[in-house]
């Protein structure tokens, strides 16, 4: 009892601002409040619930005003607001980063002082288990996508602490709207490996009936809500999904992933602003890798990276180690509590590094060096950091790592055999599942469509039912 006691005041200190000692915690500027504390009602909204870090953030604001100012204030439509005869400006930004929370050094190594949601020997197994298989299906599907035995894939190296610590740290009932780059997540809901190679191969298997390009999955019965390619158009979405249920009053929440490079689409702030004012419980996360294609983060924005930017719109933000599996997992696993039980949104910044190139239409070795590439993969891997920490704990050894990863390179490669074999699903299934009852033009369409394949039969691949 004492531990979850400790460990619950410790996640506190974390989310809200509060200093400590160890320097592991993440500190949010203008933020420090105790439960005492908190503002009854936020001057700027007196709709909104109660416990918001937009009043904080003005009364930090309005006390820094001059003795003769700081307790005036103006009435606008906006709400009151306290004035300075003092002219300034507010900076572009503080002179200190936003410090990022860890649980674990490079070596795997518990930090000292850490606060972090204790995790069991058989959540943490698991856990290691699906990077470990995420980092084999990347490794195997991407060198059946070279070979050319499907058009396109996309991995997640160097990212799968971020993948399965935020997915072990949801509910099943939390629907989760990705970008392309979190496959782990539907790995730990259950999707199998014949699944994901079903997809990519587009056989009548695939539950997306082989409409969508490789690696854009989807499952209704996980709520894994498919990919599609435009980049931040599901951030917006995910807040109308997490207002509904709040409006059904459910015990879930909305998570949406983007990357570095979605936070320059105008979706990501449509979708902030959105969220906060609707008081939507969504968790966007954010995987800062360092690279939007080829564009560097340096020629993205002048900002202190991602986690500043929810502040600007009242979310709540932490930043987080995202090749830390623990710290992700008791940063998600906070977020969540938080956007349910306080009905807001909240913004995780991970950050990490895209090790593999951005698709295998990609060479990356074009804008950034082989050795930066080799440094992360080898000595910030988040897979060997997870790794020392469970072995440490003597929940894993040498003869279970070897027959993991040949267990899962096995299971993979017949389920590529089967999935090669598997029939491609009918031509007519282009135009199904839009309308109940197809309009005139679209089955028009369908009848010269069958009639061209009939009559250059040499063009069209022989393998797809008519």
């Amino acid at each position: 009892m004492a531990q979850c006691l400790r460990q619950r005041v410790g996640l506190l200190r974390i989310l809200s601002g509060q200093s400590c000692s160890s320097p592991s915690t993440i500190i949010f500027p203008l933020q420090q409040y105790n439960s005492s504390s908190l503002p009854s009602k936020t001057l700027f909204s007196p709709g909104r619930s109660e416990s918001t870090v937009a009043s904080n953030q003005l009364d930090s604001l309005s006390s820094s005003d001059s003795d003769d100012d700081h307790h005036q204030v103006l009435d606008f439509p906006g709400g009151k607001v306290g004035y300075t005869s003092e002219m300034r400006f507010i900076p572009e930004s503080s002179e200190k980063r936003v410090p990022c929370f860890r649980v674990l050094d490079d070596n795997g190594e518990l930090i000292k002082g850490s606060d972090f949601q204790q995790v069991s020997k058989e959540v943490a197994v698991k856990m290691y288990s699906h990077m470990v298989t995420l980092q084999v299906m990347d490794s195997v599907l991407y060198e059946a996508q070279r070979q050319g035995r499907f058009s396109f894939y996309l991995t997640t190296i160097g990212e799968e602490a971020i993948n399965i610590g935020s997915a072990a740290a949801l509910s099943a009932d939390d629907f989760i709207l990705p970008q392309y780059r979190e496959p782990g997540v539907l790995l730990w809901r259950g999707y199998t490996l014949q699944q994901f190679a079903n997809q990519v191969f587009a056989n009548k298997a695939d539950d997306g009936k082989g409409r969508q390009m490789p690696i854009h999955y989807g499952s209704k019965k996980l709520n894994y809500i498919t990919i599609s390619s435009p980049i931040a158009t599901q951030l917006p979405q995910a807040v109308g999904v997490a207002y509904s249920l709040k409006m059904e009053k459910k015990d879930a929440c909305a998570v949406a992933y983007t990357g570095d490079g979605g936070t320059s689409e105008g979706d990501f702030h449509a979708a902030l602003n959105f969220a906060a004012v609707m008081e939507a419980p969504v968790v966007f996360i954010c995987r800062n890798n360092g690279w939007a294609i080829s564009t560097n983060i340096s020629e993205q924005f002048r900002s202190d990276g991602i986690v500043v930017k929810g502040r600007a719109y009242g979310i709540r933000s932490i930043r987080v180690d995202g090749n830390d599996a623990l710290a992700v997992y008791t940063a998600v696993q906070a977020a969540r509590e938080m956007a349910i039980s306080e009905k807001r949104p909240v913004l995780v910044e991970a950050l990490t590094y895209r090790v593999g190139h951005h698709s295998t239409s990609d060479d990356s070795t074009k804008y950034r060096t082989l050795d930066e590439i080799e440094y992360w993969k080898t000595e910030r891997s988040p897979i060997n950091r997870f790794r020392n920490w469970v072995e440490r704990q003597g929940w894993w050894s040498e003869q279970e790592e070897t027959e993991l990863r040949s267990s899962i390179k096995k299971q993979l490669l017949q389920a590529i055999q089967v999935a090669e074999k598997t029939e491609k699903p009918a031509i007519t299934e282009l135009f199904s599942d839009v309308y109940d009852v197809p309009p005139s033009n679209l089955a028009e369409q369908e009848k010269q469509l069958k009639e061209i394949i009939q009559t250059y039969p040499q063009d069209y691949p022989t393998d797809v039912p008519v």
